[in-house]
């Protein structure tokens, strides 16, 4: 953690290689999209890398199907990837962090970025959930740190132990404690 004036920022380079998720979908160019569908629901994912001549050149997406086959009620299988695929694809190298995937992200309005070795080799894949499940956790993790190291407040109401009323409660173990009950955990 980090304070910067006023605020407290939360700090983590996690490398995208520990958050990828190396389950990858591939398909050749000459594919049509029904294979290409047919190989996204086998592997339960929302997109597929497109190879020439195993080299990635672009991605097919769940989105992209929808929006650029059956919206204009084209039939699949006739349908080749290369006709609705995006292109350039847009990568990361396996070395960056979170951080600048989604910065990259942004930038580039996408979704998901495939994340390639120093062989320009398509190693994985991140995708804005994967980003958003370490956010989450970190998120977690913070609200933990806050909850432990919070300033002591006092409060009045009722003893969480002895039932008896008090103007003088503070949280112990997350049970609001009169002064006795305190007094007999020795806790002051």
């Amino acid at each position: 953690m980090k304070k910067t004036s006023n605020a407290i920022r939360f700090e983590t380079r996690v490398p995208l290689r520990e958050v990828m998720n190396r389950k990858l979908t591939t398909i050749g160019i000459e594919a049509t999209v029904a294979k290409a569908a047919k190989a996204m629901c086998h592997d339960e994912v929302g997109s597929v890398i497109i190879l020439d001549h195993n080299k990635p050149i672009g991605i097919v997406t769940e989105e992209d199907i929808a929006c650029k086959v059956v919206a204009k009620d084209l039939k699949p299988s006739t349908v080749h990837v290369n006709d609705i695929m995006s292109t350039p694809l847009i990568t990361v190298s396996a070395d960056k962090t979170v951080g600048d995937a989604a910065r990259m992200m942004v930038k580039h309005k996408v979704r998901r970025l495939p994340i390639i070795d120093e062989h320009q080799k398509v190693i994985g894949i991140v995708t804005v959930r994967d980003l958003l499940a370490v956010s989450n956790e970190q998120n977690d993790l913070l609200m933990d740190l806050i909850e432990i190291n919070r300033e002591e407040t006092v409060e009045p109401g009722m003893c969480g132990r002895c039932s008896q009323m008090s103007d003088d409660l503070k949280r112990v173990d997350s049970v609001m404690l009169c002064p006795r009950c305190r007094e007999e955990d020795n806790i002051t």
